[in-house]
């Protein structure tokens, strides 16, 4: 048997290649939308993808089934379990609980698994030419190295009510078919540390049944309404983009045959994209941005969560351009193509252009801790911390509210006009980030703590927890 696990580090996202040697078939389970990954593998193999299948309709990026498919002529398999409103739209074989998938060799039965989505599924393989007893389960968003899926992406998220609790019962009962299972299982799940689609999931990329069922939080708690409390209870903040991601997925992703090849803008064609207002995703660091940038441009700092910030960012039905440096221009069209950001209209590689040319660039006003210390004291601010709730309960600086940096733009009745208005986070890129949407919506008073709560922590000032 040949097993692979990829994982892609912006979403946390794993995906697997499994192939039978002997008859030279491989499936791929939960691909990514960037299909060269596994079609390079198979032929360094001497594979054929004969196989695709995932175990739900993702929410926090686009699905690569179809996009592999059309490459490959591989079949895809998909859930139609949880009932009609919970099913894929597209051409696919059907898979039900108990349902056997055939890879040369090598059997996948198919789990159901309800709780994180209705129509989730696991899948258990067995190595024939070894064992018909299983040794791998791949659990999707079911259960994680150290947690479980969370069930409130459908109401949080989509907005559909009601289906929290229920999706929590349903996640506790499946979880009573995952004790059952021997514990020498591997198990391989879809996310790592740093997903949105739970709370406390590890770094460590696999486990086992018997592990988990020690170490887990979700197995400790025996009581279904106690259970049903702890895991409703501090989710993060589902991003905005997790609604049409569900429903592009549903529906089935588009082909593109090939990652995008943007194009490089002029400058006289960038004036013509200013001019217009079109939106500028500018990718540098904080404190590039902070030293100079075009007037409504918005903060996106090429790091590991550049994705995730982009789809808080970023509306699916507008066009934008992108700042970045001719080296990073292919891995950040990767990304955007990974979460269904088609409308990209161009880049430019770096300012200087632009500034050589008497274009005016706009400032981040920057607060050190001293000075805050000093500004607190007579309320002459508002102090917004940006960051998770769970961080600001953990420890806030007195007198700042949590507004959340993804929906800064939803709560500008919230923003005192009046008064100097300073953000924090971390360290300073998310709160980089909010400002630049404040700036966006016109909003010139606002203030970035330089170096964040860290550097407020390390000079010792107080915090509230």
């Amino acid at each position: 048997m040949f097993f692979k696990h990829l994982y892609e580090k912006g979403l946390a996202q794993s995906s697997y290649i499994i192939g039978c040697q002997a008859t030279g078939e491989a499936i791929v389970i939960d691909p990514q939308r960037e299909i060269s990954q596994y079609i390079n593998i198979a032929e360094n193999e001497n594979l054929n993808i004969t196989h695709i299948t995932e175990t739900h309709i993702h929410a926090d990026f686009l699905s690569g089934s179809r996009e592999l498919a059309a490459a490959t002529n591989g079949k895809i398999y998909l859930s139609d379990e949880g009932g009609k409103d919970w099913q894929y739209r597209y051409m696919h074989i059907p898979l039900h609980d108990g349902d056997v998938i055939n890879v040369g060799n090598l059997k996948l039965k198919v789990m159901y698994t309800p709780g994180h989505t209705p129509e989730h599924i696991s899948f258990l393989l067995s190595d024939t030419t070894l064992s018909e007893k299983t040794m791998m389960i791949f659990t999707g968003d079911f259960v994680f190295v150290g947690d479980v899926g969370r069930p409130d992406l459908l109401e949080k998220a989509v907005g559909i009510t009601g289906t929290m609790e229920l999706s929590a019962k349903q996640m506790f009962n499946s979880l009573t078919r995952f004790k059952n299972l021997p514990g020498y299982i591997q198990v391989w799940p879809g996310h790592g540390a740093g997903s949105a689609c739970g709370k406390s999931l590890s770094s460590v990329p696999s486990s086992t049944v018997g592990f988990e069922k020690i170490s887990n939080w979700a197995f400790q708690i025996e009581d279904e309404s106690k259970f049903i409390d702890e895991l409703l209870k501090d989710q993060p903040e589902p991003p905005k983009y997790f609604a049409m991601m569900k429903k592009i997925n549903r529906f089935g992703p588009t082909v593109l045959g090939g990652i995008p090849n943007p194009v490089k803008l002029t400058l006289n064609q960038f004036k013509k994209v200013v001019s217009e207002n079109i939106t500028i995703l500018d990718s540098r660091d904080k404190l590039s941005f902070a030293g100079g940038h075009i007037k409504g441009s918005l903060n996106v700092p090429d790091n590991s969560a550049f994705t995730t910030w982009t789809g808080w960012m970023l509306k699916y039905d507008e066009p934008f351009v992108l700042i970045t440096g001719k080296n990073t221009i292919e891995e950040l069209t990767k990304n955007l193509a990974r979460i269904g950001m088609e409308h990209f209209f161009g880049y430019i590689a770096d300012l200087n252009n632009w500034a050589d040319h008497c274009n005016e660039l706009e400032v981040v006003k920057q607060i050190t801790v001293s000075e805050l210390s000093e500004l607190n004291k007579n309320e002459e601010i508002q102090i917004i911390d940006v960051r998770e709730n769970t961080e600001y309960k953990s420890a806030h600086i007195l007198n700042a509210v949590n507004i959340h940096a993804g929906l800064i733009e939803n709560n500008l009745d919230r923003i005192n006009k009046n008064k100097k208005v300073v953000l924090y986070c971390e360290s300073g890129d998310r709160s980089s980030i909010a400002i630049s949407k404040l700036m966006n919506n016109g909003l010139l008073n606002v203030y970035n703590l330089t170096g964040g709560i860290k550097a407020w922590i390390t000079e010792g000032s107080q915090v509230v927890k």
